[in-house]
């Protein structure tokens, strides 16, 4: 997250830059802005997230599971290494989610030592729910228009 509300100058910028060569002026005034757009960004769909009982995490887990059209589970290791995020946080998050109902977490029958994650009908339904809005959202936010 980024928490400058206001971007640094170019007068600024351009003061560090004659302190220290290696800072080119345009590319970091760039940086910046791309980071505030970013953080803006994830603010927007945090809240949206919040009103659907979610998170932008616990929405990424049910879409990454989602994805596989040929498959309708995938491993707990498997959707850790599909998210930006360490095992604990996946396994805490995927525990969250089967006990509201949204997945179903059962033993692999191939590998005693996997857990098989899938969808309920109700993470079904859930995602069905919020992905209209979702791409309408990003299509906003992409164009620039703020959603």
């Amino acid at each position: 997250m980024f928490f400058l509300k206001e971007l640094p100058t170019l007068r600024m910028v351009e003061g560090y830059a004659a302190q220290h060569a290696e800072l080119e002026v345009n590319s970091a005034l760039h940086a910046l802005q791309t980071m505030r757009q970013a953080s803006d960004m994830v603010r927007r769909l945090e809240a949206y997230f919040a009103r659907h009982d979610l998170s932008q995490l616990r929405f990424l887990a049910l879409m990454v599971i989602d994805r596989e059209p040929e498959r309708d589970w995938l491993s707990m290791t498997e959707i850790a290494d599909r998210l930006d995020v360490s095992k604990p946080v996946t396994t805490r998050t995927l525990g969250k989610l089967e006990k509201d109902g949204l997945l179903q977490i059962s033993g692999d029958r191939k590998d005693a030592r996997s857990k098989a994650v899938r969808l309920t009908e109700k993470g079904q339904t859930k995602l069905q729910e919020v992905l209209p809005e979702y791409f309408k959202l990003l299509s906003a936010l992409g164009a620039g228009d703020g959603g």
